[in-house]
């Protein structure tokens, strides 16, 4: 509780929570690209997680803290901020300060927890629906058509695709940011300034290509 209490351990465990929000992004977008190449992989390995106790209620409810402490802290330290500004919005320039993706990164976040929402309305509400109150038979064929039939909707699409660019710009400032925050600074600092910032647009790109793609061949 000491450590949250101070701005410093706001920004520290805002930074942990971030790069750990980042392994989360890897995996599920490992997971959604079988989509495009094998629908048998994607439902197989769909099955498995979704049925695997330690995925569910070990892992699963660690994930879902995390991303509400992750947003949480990002308003909080938001709000820290804007207190403390010794010069109002009228007089700030906030362009000569630091770049646009860094002065709105609570625009990003808040528009990336909006889609979070969709996507759980989406994907996790039906499963839970189809899992614990039809409790219906399981079937380890349906996650893909489940899948795709989410992505006939040219407006969900389009959500999906305005979601993503803002991503990109969140992860463009605050993967990099997150390591600077725990304090890595050394020779390999501008590598893994690099790989940042193409983690930054390859996987949001990534995200993309699977939402088109299922769009495109939903008819």
């Amino acid at each position: 509780m000491t450590l949250i209490a101070s701005s410093i351990g706001r920004k520290l465990t805002m930074a942990l929570s971030g790069l750990f929000l980042v392994i989360f992004l890897t995996q599920h977008f490992a997971i959604n690209i079988t989509s495009v190449f094998s629908p048998s992989l994607f439902n197989e390995i769909s099955h498995f997680m979704g049925n695997n106790p330690l995925v569910q209620f070990i892992f699963q409810p660690i994930l879902i803290l995390g991303v509400l402490f992750h947003f949480t802290m990002g308003f909080v330290l938001e709000l820290q901020n804007w207190k403390s500004r010794a010069v109002k919005y009228k007089s700030y320039k906030g362009g000569a300060n630091a770049p646009w993706v860094s002065r709105n990164m609570i625009l990003s976040g808040a528009v990336i927890l909006s889609f979070l929402a969709l996507h759980f309305y989406d994907f996790w509400v039906p499963e839970m629906n189809y899992k614990y109150v039809e409790v219906l038979p399981l079937d380890s064929e349906r996650y893909f058509e489940e899948l795709i039939h989410k992505f006939e909707s040219p407006v969900r699409v389009g959500i999906y695709l305005l979601s993503f660019i803002f991503l990109a710009l969140h992860l463009y400032h605050g993967f990099a940011s997150s390591f600077q925050t725990v304090g890595v600074n050394n020779k390999y600092s501008q590598t893994i300034k690099s790989i940042t910032i193409a983690f930054s647009i390859v996987i949001p790109i990534g995200f993309v290509f699977i939402a088109l793609f299922h769009h495109l061949t939903a008819f």
